[in-house]
């Protein structure tokens, strides 16, 4: 598997009626939201897309396929990933739409994913996908860490500064205003977990991550929960991602709430998609593959991310960093990400899960 690298990226990037049901995953277990169905004319989806994200990029699938029935699973990264690997003697789903590149990675090192070409894979950035001839997983975004500041939370604790940087999270003055993204659960809290062990180096990557744990009130199951309980005033600052900070101090205005990028770079990875191996594939899966890289579906993704997987657009969504390559923490690798996720988790687990919520 490729080693991913900012700066490689940052030199291509600079020359871009059907019946639908999203369901909630009933659990992290294996336990499905969704039956195995061998008609051709329904096809069932897992993604980490959020909710208004899937509801608006499905319209143009639904107008290009009326009778075809999508079971859409939405759930959040680790407990999407979590599913796949306790289905894989008998996989129920499709398609994979929009899940971490790290948590593909560890599917395929499993052998749970087929290699396909969607049409239009050529245009697809060489960072955005895997580099075998034919792909097991094919990119459609990239996303990134970043905070939310509830600058009334602060104000009421005597608190007047806005946290810019990693560094700023540890000062003792926060001590239980924040909230991050669980990284079992959370594809923003693994990524994030891995873009400080990237940035410090492992051991020092720990000491921080110990250092910070004093500081944190809360690690919640999603990433945008996170974001979501800072903008309504359950803590000072929440650490998830950056289209979901941007939508969440938006809501309630920048008055109140503001989107922060660390000035140190960003954990990151990427949203993609793959084909699940099993004996009855059907072409409406590829089909669905084929669309979830088109140019008209690659434009809405832009509404949301700065970067897509086939470049940086003009318009960057208002919010995020000028330029959203320089933000992200370089030679992020994929691949050992994937290969330590297992010890990446155990650790982390053992060392901060007492402070993890209650699972939903």
């Amino acid at each position: 598997m490729k080693r991913i690298v900012v700066f490689a990226m940052a030199a291509l990037l600079a020359v871009t009626a059907m019946t639908g049901c999203v369901k909630k995953a009933e659990g992290q277990n294996g336990s499905t939201a969704v039956a195995a169905d061998s008609d051709e004319n329904v096809l069932n989806v897992y993604t980490a897309l959020e909710d208004e994200q899937v509801a608006d990029y499905l319209t143009e699938f639904k107008e290009q396929n009326p009778d075809v029935t999508v079971n859409v699973t939405r759930e959040s990264t680790g407990v999407i990933t979590s599913k796949l690997l306790a289905e894989k003697d008998n996989p129920v789903v499709d398609v994979v739409w929009g899940l971490s590149a790290t948590s593909l990675l560890v599917l395929a090192q499993d052998g749970m994913l087929d290699a396909y070409a969607p049409e239009g894979v050529d245009r697809i950035l060489p960072e955005f996908k895997d580099d075998a001839e034919v792909p097991t997983w094919v990119g459609i975004d990239a996303w990134e860490t970043a905070f939310i500041v509830n600058k009334e939370v602060l104000k009421s604790k005597g608190i007047d500064t806005v946290p810019t940087s990693y560094e700023d999270l540890l000062d003792p003055k926060y001590k239980g205003l924040i909230a991050m993204s669980n990284p079992a659960s959370s594809g923003t809290g693994l990524l994030t977990v891995n873009g400080i062990l990237n940035l410090y180096g492992d051991d020092k990557g720990w000491d921080y991550l110990d250092k910070l744990h004093e500081n944190v009130a809360v690690y919640l199951h999603s990433g945008s929960q996170p974001a979501k309980a800072t903008a309504a005033g359950e803590y000072g600052i929440g650490v998830s991602f950056g289209y979901r900070c941007i939508q969440s101090a938006e809501e309630v205005g920048s008055d109140i709430c503001e989107a922060v990028f660390p000035t140190e770079g960003s954990g990151w990875d990427l949203e993609a998609n793959a084909l699940i191996k099993k004996d009855n594939q059907k072409e409406i899966a590829k089909k669905f593959l084929d669309w979830a890289i088109s140019d008209n579906i690659m434009k809405k993704y832009a509404t949301n991310y700065p970067i897509v997987a086939t470049g940086v657009g003009d318009n960057i969504p208002e919010g995020y960093a000028k330029n959203p390559i320089d933000q992200l923490i370089p030679d992020m690798d994929f691949a050992k990400a994937a290969k330590n996720r297992e010890s990446i988790l155990e650790t982390w687990t053992e060392r901060y899960d007492s402070k993890s919520a209650e699972q939903e």
